[in-house]
């Protein structure tokens, strides 16, 4: 008699989640409940704001500690690359209020543990990225003329160079991070899922997550303008934000929502 075999869908191995389509400019709408998650959870909102403002003041504190602007551009795409692994905390905050529970810091500093593999996993890949884009940024900045007050002619290789290779790693770091942690909380999956199940969700909403990703850009450089005082309130909002677009794209078995 012939046996058969089935496979656990729950213990699949890098298997693509589905997602949905949203509107192009779905993202102010995730930024507005955003806003109404920090109202509910003022005192969580501003513990995480203030831990996230200790990394750009670092930043900061090495431009001014170095005395050259070099550093700017490498420091700022670590902070970019590095911020979703520290946003776990404020994705547990906005599931408990999606859940109608109330918050805790407890139950959000657990959450880091929900799935430990996973979520130090993709921290881990995060800090090699990180490192790699470090190492590049020092190759690049041989080509850096040796010489005082270059003109920008002079410096076009040095800046082409190093904006290609920053942007194609900040894509690559957007796509695999947009919705990885957030998968990797609630549903548990091995972080193979939840990577390619990012990255799928991202190339099917490709419009919208350029929409969401400018307004990244924009608050987190208006962060850096306001001398990083501003990340107590825009690393929150952005985390908060990154949940509700996590609840609308990437499918579940019954539906959901949150207004």
């Amino acid at each position: 008699m012939p046996t058969t075999h089935t496979i656990d869908k729950n213990n699949e191995f890098a298997r693509c989640l589905e997602c949905n389509k949203v509107s192009t400019f779905a993202a102010f709408h995730w930024l507005a409940l955003a806003f109404k998650d920090m109202t509910r959870a003022p005192i969580l909102s501003l513990i995480y704001g203030l831990i996230f403002t200790l990394i750009p003041i670092a930043i900061i504190y090495s431009v001014v500690f170095t005395g050259t602007y070099l550093v700017v551009l490498p420091a700022t795409v670590a902070f970019a690359l590095i911020g979703p692994a520290f946003a776990v905390g404020l994705y547990d905050v906005a599931w408990e209020l999606e859940k109608g529970h109330v918050p805790t810091l407890s139950h959000s500093l657990k959450s880091m543990f929900r799935n430990p593999v996973g979520e130090w996993g993709f921290a881990i890949l995060l800090m090699v990225i990180m490192i790699v884009w470090m190492r590049l940024a020092a190759l690049v900045h041989a080509l850096y003329p040796s010489y005082a007050n270059p003109t920008f002619e002079e410096l076009s290789a040095f800046l082409t160079l190093g904006s290609i290779i920053g942007a194609i790693l900040l894509i690559t770091v957007f796509a695999i991070s947009a919705f990885t942690p957030q998968i990797m909380m609630e549903r548990r999956v091995d972080i193979m899922t939840a990577v390619v199940s990012s990255i799928h969700a991202v190339k099917e909403n490709f419009a919208a997550m350029i929409v969401w990703s400018i307004c990244i850009f924009c608050l987190v450089a208006l962060g850096f303008l306001t001398g990083a005082a501003g990340f107590i309130v825009i690393m929150p909002l952005l985390s908060y934000a990154s949940w509700h677009a996590y609840i609308a794209i990437i499918k579940t078995k019954k539906p959901r929502g949150y207004e």
